[in-house]
């Protein structure tokens, strides 16, 4: 038996022209830039818009290949206002679903995205929420659980996947958990459940090298709290706490959550990965016990090297590739494409050593690092290319809500996060204000706003938009086994993936000149361009590639 997968429609109209803006969610419909005809097998013009149909199949039981997909993670608080009140909420995600996936791939009036990453959304006093209260209740603030299953219930309609990101290394001071542990520690009550629920020490004993403790106030025991006083570590040599952590992972599950985004996953022992990554292989298995598809992503955020100890048990972020000094930035603004195959091609096969199951899951910006439009010039094609280099390949990528439309926002002089979390750029009267704590200047975070980019054909939205349908148009891409292509000169490479029946290249040209490429020496026989998508155009003639500049191109069969 076989199920399908993700039948794609052939046509996306392009729309030149489109209604102006206006209030309310952004649904106005707008068109996919062309960036230069695509050639069919005979050196002829293929139709504008015109993407290969591609029928995928799925043997049945293969859970995994279905979370091959383009996250967006939104961060709550700051994405879009459904009640007047400034700060982001369910609601307002909702609302703004057609923005993300109208449900029709063929529609051409939304982004794409597949699966939907949401920051913190449980009770807390922080705007971050990353210091956990009560992980059985939707924090007001962002609406009610009733929200959150209409959302998801949503997402699902269309195709969506949701993950929440789920902070378990530590909880709020407020929690429960926590003041019952103060409590016992000063009653001096060892029997009470919740003595060793947190990890903790009393003089005269010293504290463990490397890490940070904090006074339990009128007593000599001190908590472990290395992120900062407010969240205090959960003991994980505790089968209560471990317990704990399981059920709450139950109840999202079974009120219909897909996964999860997993913070700080390193520090479930501080300090010593080995143990961590055990915990990991433990809890993952306790979860797929209980969803044997549950889509989760691991933070680890360090050296590939500390990273691949987690994938025995669940994928990771890719840090390498992200940031201003990251693989996918260094390659989009002129650096050696050879390279950044090379290295796609030596991470898959260390993971995939680890965990058959393994994916690679890069990323240039998220809410804790500078955003990349500050470090990728769209005005220059850097912001384009690494677009083309990161959703064009292996495993499931997740972009950073407002990357699309070339947001900015930086720590700063004044070194704060809140920078890196600014409001959403609507542009149409969403009432959506800063996180508090902001600082970055109003007149320097985007050059266009959603409402403003909508009908723009050559708008950097329609540009990822474009790219993630050529994403999607060829399955491959995203699951195929992958070979790095040895191509003449370093700024023009790629790869080969096969997937069943399907083969694919893609190949990057991130020099700012055309470039003639003859693929027999890499030994591709492909004879159709499936997708161009770039800065300018390409052909084929027999075997001879001509590629413009600052432009991909997927090649077929």
């Amino acid at each position: 038996m076989k199920k399908l997968f993700a039948p794609f429609l052939a046509l996306l109209l392009l729309l030149t022209a489109c209604a102006g803006p206006s209030a309310g969610p952004a649904q106005t419909p707008s068109g996919v830039p062309s960036a230069g005809p695509a050639e069919t097998p005979s050196g002829e013009p293929a139709p504008a818009g015109e993407y290969a149909v591609t029928d995928v199949t799925v043997e049945d039981g293969d859970l995994t290949d279905d979370n091959y997909r383009v996250f967006y993670e939104i961060f709550v608080g700051s994405f879009s206002d459904s009640d007047g009140d400034g700060t982001g909420d369910l609601r307002g995600i909702i609302d703004r679903m057609d923005y993300l996936n109208d449900g029709d791939p063929a529609s051409g009036l939304s982004l794409g995205i597949e699966g939907i990453w949401l920051s913190p959304i449980l009770t807390s006093k922080s705007y971050h929420k990353y210091d956990v209260d009560d992980y059985y209740k939707v924090d007001p603030a962002f609406g009610t659980e009733d929200d959150l299953k209409e959302l998801v219930e949503l997402c699902h309609a269309r195709g969506v996947k949701v993950i929440m990101d789920m902070v378990i290394n530590h909880t709020g001071r407020n929690n429960p958990w926590f003041t019952a542990f103060v409590n016992a520690h000063k009653s001096g009550d060892t029997s009470d459940p919740y003595y060793d629920f947190y990890t903790w020490y009393s003089k005269p004993d010293n504290p463990p090298g490397g890490r940070t403790f904090y006074p339990i106030s009128g007593i000599d025991h001190y908590y472990e709290g290395n992120f900062s006083s407010d969240m205090p570590e959960l003991n994980y040599d505790n089968d209560a706490v471990r317990q704990a952590v399981v059920d709450v992972a139950k109840y999202y599950l079974d009120l219909g959550l897909d996964g999860f985004r997993f913070d700080a996953a390193k520090y479930i022992y501080y300090g010593d990965n080995e143990k961590s990554g055990q915990f990991w292989v433990w809890y993952m298995g306790q979860l797929r016990a209980i969803k044997p598809d549950i889509y989760t992503v691991a933070e680890v955020w360090d050296a590939d090297a500390i990273t691949f100890a987690y994938f025995p048990a669940l994928n990771c972020f890719d840090f390498t590739t992200s940031q201003t000094d990251g693989r996918i930035a260094a390659t989009a603004k002129g650096g050696s494409v050879d390279a950044y195959t090379s290295y796609v091609d030596s991470y898959l096969d260390q993971i995939k050593a680890l965990n058959e199951d393994a994916m690679m899951v890069p990323f240039i910006a998220n809410h804790d690092t500078d955003r990349a439009a500050g470090f990728l010039n769209p005005a220059n094609g850097q912001a384009q290319m690494a677009a083309n280099l990161y959703l064009l390949s292996p495993g499931s990528p997740f972009l950073y809500y407002g990357e699309e439309i070339g947001m900015r926002g930086s720590r700063g002089g004044a070194n704060t996060d809140a920078n890196r979390r600014l409001k959403m750029e609507w542009g149409d009267g969403d009432t959506i204000s800063d996180p508090e704590g902001s600082t970055y200047a109003a007149d320097n975070r985007v050059s266009a706003t959603v409402q403003e980019q909508l009908p723009g054909g050559d708008s950097l939205y329609n540009y990822y938009k474009r790219v993630i349908l050529v994403r999607k148009a060829n399955p491959a891409i995203a699951r195929g086994d992958y070979t790095p292509l040895d191509l003449e000169g370093t700024k023009v490479g790629g790869f080969v993936s096969v997937y069943g029946d399907e083969t694919v290249a893609v190949i990057h040209n991130v020099s700012s000149e055309t470039a003639t490429v003859d693929l027999s020496a890499a030994g591709v026989s492909l004879s159709r361009i499936n997708d161009i998508v770039g800065l300018g155009s390409a052909s084929l003639d027999g075997t001879t590639l001509t590629l413009d500049g600052q432009t991909s191109v997927v090649l077929g069969q």
